[in-house]
């Protein structure tokens, strides 16, 4: 299977006398896109790791961020496809936090100014009166805002109690002989055959150009007399401080990183559904109140079950139309990876098992990376699909 790279953006770094300069040249190549508003990121110099102000070759701040791992981060403005566009780091002061990261409670919360964009649920959640408690689940994103304020993930629908959010659960799967379900739990009855369970926050991050968290999870088999760990998980979930789509659109990225728990394979049958999933909210689970798009131009019926780069879930929402999109890294397993759009409900799947049996083996971690767009107005392709060329192709960044 294929790992998405570790960087959102190419960086070639020229070492030598650079540490000892006043300041370091970075320069900006578009590529074969013209680029606005698009995230840029490069490996900053141990020696200039302090620097924190980042300005135009006229002398204007561009907010500007040191992540612990040393990446510099930015937000490119505009630049026509095959340009460059040259920038000065420098030593300076920190430029204000725009993306916060709030422990409350049980929630994490990300902002971006002020406004909401998604709060990741840790531990169970307490189910709406009604609900039998073997329905409660944690490890999700709910509520998800656009930059308006309007919702649309959903939770404890009840056409499907186990949905939930922005989540990520396996259906069919085989462990050791046995076949866990970390998607239908509870469903029908009060058997549960699997859990995926919450283990730590292990750090979140605040900044001018972006935020987020690092969290762990464990899927847990339970259909032995004494539940025995499946997978390790980790979530990095990044919010960024950028107008996308004319201040419209908030960007989102998420990335799980699963690897076996002790030494058995973890089989994936050829399987419809399973993997990434997102419900929508709850005024669109009439069926003709939600609509679908897929990047190769299908609606909800013809989406289903193909392989797209993107797709688009929404509907009115206050008497507005807003929706997200999922955009699916190139360098994920079987990318494009397969669709379930459900033909009754709002809530789509990225579902990479519909395409055939494959497993995740000891050693040999699952990487699947996405980015939201989380917007207000309808479904607009052309704009999605210049956004999945920024997520997947981003520009180049060099310093010297």
């Amino acid at each position: 299977m294929k790992l998405a790279p570790l960087f959102l953006a190419t960086i070639v770094v020229y070492t030598g006398h650079q540490a000892n300069a006043a300041a370091l040249r970075v320069s900006v190549q578009s590529g074969e896109f013209n680029r606005q508003s698009s995230i840029a990121s490069f490996t900053v110099p141990a020696a200039a790791r302090g620097w924190q102000r980042l300005e135009t070759e006229s002398g204007g701040a561009v907010p500007f961020q040191v992540d612990a791992e040393g990446k510099g981060w930015f937000v490119l403005d505009e630049l026509k496809a095959g340009a460059t566009k040259s920038f000065r780091l420098k030593s300076g002061a920190t430029a204000a936090e725009a993306v916060t990261v709030k422990k409350d409670g049980a929630l994490v919360r990300l902002a971006v100014n002020g406004k909401p964009v998604a709060a990741y649920q840790t531990t169970p959640s307490t189910p709406p009166p009604g609900v039998d408690a073997h329905y409660a689940h944690g490890v999700y994103l709910h509520p998800v805002h656009t930059p308006a304020g309007r919702l649309v993930t959903g939770d404890y629908p009840p056409d499907h109690k186990h949905q939930r959010g922005i989540f990520f659960a396996w259906t069919h799967t085989e462990f050791e002989g046995r076949t866990p379900d970390f998607w239908n739990m509870g469903k029908g009855d009060t058997k549960i055959t699997a859990s995926t369970e919450f283990i730590a926050v292990d750090r979140t991050w605040s900044g001018p150009v972006q935020g987020g968290f690092a969290s762990r999870h464990r899927f847990t088999d339970r259909l032995t007399a004494t539940p025995k760990a499946m997978l390790n998980e980790q979530w990095t979930v990044t919010a960024y401080n950028v107008a996308a789509s004319g201040g419209k659109a908030w960007l989102l990225d998420f990335v799980s990183t699963q690897e076996c728990s002790g030494t058995s394979p973890v089989k994936l049958p050829k399987y419809y559904y399973g993997g990434l999933g997102v419900r929508g909210q709850a005024a669109w689970d009439p069926v003709d109140a939600v609509t679908f798009l897929t990047s190769n131009g299908d609606d909800r019926k013809k989406g289903d079950a193909s392989k797209a780069n993107w797709v688009h879930m929404g509907g009115q929402v206050e008497g507005a139309p807003a929706g997200l999109a999922v955009l699916i890294h190139p360098d994920n397993f079987r990318s494009p990876q397969p669709l379930r759009l459900n033909p009754k409900n709002p809530q789509l799947c990225v579902a990479p098992s519909a395409t055939g049996d494959w497993e995740i083996t000891p050693g040999k971690p699952y990487v699947s990376r996405y980015r939201f767009v989380i917007a207000d107005g309808p479904a607009d392709k052309a704009e999605l699909d210049r956004l999945w060329n920024d997520y997947a192709k981003p520009p180049t960044v060099t310093v010297e």
